[in-house]
């Protein structure tokens, strides 16, 4: 027998999975109903075994207050011990809505939220398949945004319709309420409701070209004894320099602590963006030498540049350095459960140990640096060798 308390559990389960798709239909109609829960009523011997719970089960059901649009089956059960005995058997949910009243808790404020604002970008901006798309795309935040902040980005959009800003930087848009910062955490769904709305996908705006941090370790390489800088990627395209490896480090203090090295330079790889140095034409020509945070995401972010690299060598990313410093393991916030087939056998066996005891993490500056060195040194000879 499926409890109200179970039915509503399933109600809510299906209205959680269902939010962007019912949200983005519109007002959809069916024939049907959306969600059909079978009741299970009580079998001849459940009813012999305990008569007055599957009776009060029965009126709880029968009591139960629903809204327009659900309705509740009931059967005649003929019973040779018993006799006849009527009983719900199904309960159907039409609409969205009807799913949500009975479901209740926090989904079902989640789709009263979800359903306005949907009718609001709509009403504003179009009932279109575009529109509607982007509520979908964009569910989880519609639903989590304050109405401040979700009255704002109406109006950023709306405005930006109405004013071309190509060739501005976020800081010159005049709109009110959006500064930078703003700017910058709403960009997304500000731009897909603007490309839904204008079937523009480029709003014209002009950002800053993102640093990449470059440490010149060799001065007889430097290019008018600038040993250290941050430049755009476009403009680190340009430079001629012919390192024998370039050392790419994932955090910033690791590159600040090197000491000068003869035919090295550092790059800042800062997480997920390697793939952006591995393409540099100085740093594609030159082996590279690689150490990131011993976690999963260094691993990964070990797959990225490799899979924008040919020879990339990993350093103090294997099974004995991490279980060498146990006592300085963390525990990884948000691993990364993705396959990484760039990975040596030495570095899946220690991604593999590092999941299995966990999900930790040893961040590469709690390696003591003497131990650092030692390794960077070795592994630093045997691209040497290899280059001979």
């Amino acid at each position: 027998m499926i409890t109200i308390a179970q039915a509503r559990d399933t109600a809510r389960a299906r209205l959680q999975a269902k939010l962007g798709e019912w949200g983005s239909a519109g007002d959809p109609t069916s024939t049907g109903a959306l969600l059909s829960i079978a009741l299970k009523p009580p079998t001849e011997r459940e009813m012999l075994n305990d008569e007055a719970a599957a009776e009060n089960w029965a009126r709880d059901w029968a009591v139960l207050p629903l809204g327009n649009g659900a309705t509740l089956d009931w059967e005649v059960r003929a019973w040779r011990s018993i006799g006849r005995q009527r009983v719900p058997v199904r309960l159907r949910l039409v609409t969205p809505d009807d799913v949500a009243d009975f479901a209740g808790g926090d989904p079902a404020r989640a789709w009263s939220r979800l359903r306005t604002r949907a009718a609001i970008l709509r009403e504003r901006f179009g009932d279109t398949d575009p529109i509607n798309a982007v509520i979908r795309r964009h569910t989880e935040t519609l639903i989590q945004f304050d109405e401040a902040r979700f009255a704002t980005v109406v109006d950023a959009v709306g405005w930006l319709v109405r004013h071309p800003v190509t060739g501005l930087r976020p800081r010159q848009l005049p709109i009110r309420g959006v500064d930078t910062k703003w700017f910058t955490a709403h960009r997304s769904i500000v731009s897909s409701l603007y490309a839904a709305t204008t079937d523009s996908t480029d709003l014209g705006i002009v950002d800053t070209d993102k640093l990449v941090r470059v440490r010149v370790l060799d001065e007889t390489l430097a290019i008018g004894g600038i040993i250290d800088f941050a430049a755009p990627v476009s403009q680190l395209n340009l430079l001629l320099f012919s390192p024998a490896a370039v050392l790419v480090y994932e955090n910033l203090e690791t590159i600040l602590a090197m000491p000068l090295w003869p035919g090295a330079i550092a790059v800042h790889g800062s997480g997920y963006a390697v793939d952006v140095v591995g393409r540099l034409p100085w740093v594609q020509q030159s082996p590279v030498l690689y150490w990131g945070d011993l976690d999963s995401n260094g691993f990964a972010i070990l797959h990225r540049l490799r899979s924008s690299h040919q020879d990339v060598t990993s350093v103090l990313m294997d099974e004995s350095t991490l279980l060498d410093h146990r006592d300085l393991w963390v525990q990884e916030p948000t691993p990364n459960r993705g396959t990484f087939d760039t990975l040596t056998g030495g570095e899946q066996r220690a991604l593999k140990r590092l999941r299995d005891e966990g999900d930790v993490r040893l961040e590469q500056e709690r390696i003591p640096w003497q131990t650092a060195l030692k390794s960077l040194q070795t592994a630093w000879e045997m691209i040497a060798e290899r280059s001979q």
